[in-house]
Formats: C-alpha cells, structure tokens, sequence
C-alpha cells in the first residue's frame, strides 16, 4: 500500500532517535511536601540516558525540591514526605523496601557550593568508595581515584599535590574536585544543583565543557538559573513555574532547542527570553 504521507528525511531520523532515546529515570505524578506545604505538583517528565537535562524557572518554583526528589536527599528533611514515583530500573525508589543509601549510590549528588572535606585531594575521593566498602588493594584504589580525577578533567592539575587539602584549591578545582568524588563510586544518573553558580566564567565553561564529556558514561540532571548555560549544555529542558498555591510544576518539556526557539507555552517564551524571572 502507497505511503499517504511523505516522509521526509529529517521527519525520518527525528523518529529514529526518538525510538532509540531510554528513560533511565521516569518521574510520576510527583507530589512532594515539607509538612502541610506542598511544594512539587504532579510532575510527570522523563529523564534520557547519556543526555543532560536541564530545570529551569523562577526561584521557589521548585527546581532544587524536584532535583533531590530524584535520589531522596529530601528524605533527610524533617516534615518532607513524597506521593508518586520515581521509576529507576523498574524499580520505584520510594517504595519502601528499597535503601536510600543505595539509591545515592547509584544517584549522586553535586552541590551548588563545592564542599570538598577536610581531607587531602586524594582522600576526597577515596572517601566514597570506602565507605562503600571498598575492598580492593591500595594499587587498586589509586587506580580508581587517577581514573575519577582525570574523568573530572582534574588529573593533570593536581597530581603532584594529591597529598594536600582539596579545601587548598580554587572554587573551580574545589567543584571538579567534589565531581570526580561523586564518580568515583561510578553512579549512572549525577545531579548538579547550580554547580556554576559560585564560579567565575572561566571556572564555570571548565564544568560545562566537563559535562558534556561526562554524559558519554553519565545522566545528568542540572538545575541552572543561566538561561545559557541550559542552552550550551543540556539536550532536554524541564520548565518550571510556581502556581497560585505556591507549589512548583513543570509547565514544558522538551528537547532544549525547542524550548529556546520554539516554546508550547507563551509563559516558557517569556521566561527564556527574559521577559519575567
């Protein structure tokens, strides 16, 4: 039977890569509250493999409750408690067999200010894997720790130094220091919460050129205010605004080109181009 509609090429490949794209992680019907407030609203959104998703809005519109929905840092919240899923591996990891613990594992964290410990670079790294029980040999272990550094872009800078105190090195290195921490126990999904944001320019295109390279081996999951920071570095885009009951929802997601160029939601264009936030 005759095709009814011309396939173009470009139609072709897009459906391509739709069909090869995989939801490492997959946000359901997301209800997040601090006590009585509820701050996160029925977010749905997916999180693509090897791709580098981007949330996005005003502040207090959620970004940061909803990035550390997604490995249960808000767990240790006191009053936080979460209604829907959050499906990684088919697994729902607020149901209540599974261990937090192993969710940051396999989930980790990067924070808005570098928070190296009180420790040397090398033992910085080392600090996860031996808590994970590391049980390799110290040859080994060294290996792991090189690996981690050089895969945070780090190696090279400070490898005649790795016996002084990572709180010794600039803003920059302090932050790659703390990515090259979280890798170390080589998580699938990192999530970045302003990890540029007490960085000068040149510190901050070292982490965004170090992104990209790292989502060839990671998910990543990045909440910025720098509207071109998400347009540099992310693939997807999460849009998010505060709603009259003051919790935050996600009003378009999308691939970031679309977002940036060709927004659903009149509210995205003007957030984007800077009309409000």
């Amino acid at each position: 039977m005759p095709t009814l509609v011309r396939v173009t090429a470009r139609q072709q490949a897009e459906a391509t890569q739709v069909a090869e794209r995989e939801a490492v992680l997959e946000v359901r019907n997301l209800n997040v509250y601090y006590g009585d407030f509820k701050a996160i609203h029925e977010v749905s959104l997916p999180i693509y493999r090897n791709q580098i998703t981007a949330l996005i809005g005003p502040s207090g519109c959620g970004k940061s409750t909803l990035l550390r929905a997604l490995n249960r840092m808000n767990d240790i919240i006191p009053g936080a408690r979460v209604e829907g899923e959050v499906i990684f591996h088919g697994i729902n990891l607020y149901d209540p067999r599974v261990d937090p613990v192993v969710v940051r594992r396999r989930i980790g964290m990067v924070f808005q200010k570098p928070t190296p410990f009180p420790k040397s670079i090398y033992e910085n790294v080392a600090f996860g894997l031996r808590i994970n029980g590391w049980r390799g040999t110290k040859s080994q272990l060294d290996d792991r720790v090189e690996k981690a550094l050089r895969d945070a872009a780090l190696w090279d800078e400070v490898k005649d130094k790795l016996k002084q105190p990572g709180t010794a090195l600039s803003g920059g290195q302090q932050q790659r220091l703390c990515i090259a921490r979280a890798i170390a126990i080589e998580p699938e999904v990192i999530l970045m919460d302003e990890p540029c944001s007490a960085l000068d320019p040149i510190a901050t295109l070292k982490i965004e050129d170090l992104m990209v390279e790292l989502k060839k081996n990671y998910t990543i999951v990045i909440v910025t205010h720098n509207m071109q920071q998400a347009a540099r570095v992310s693939d997807y885009t999460a849009m998010m605004l505060m709603r009259p009951d003051r919790s935050g929802e996600v009003i378009e997601f999308d691939r970031t080109e679309t977002i940036f160029t060709n927004p659903k939601d009149k509210r995205t264009e003007d957030y984007v181009s800077g009309r409000f936030g």
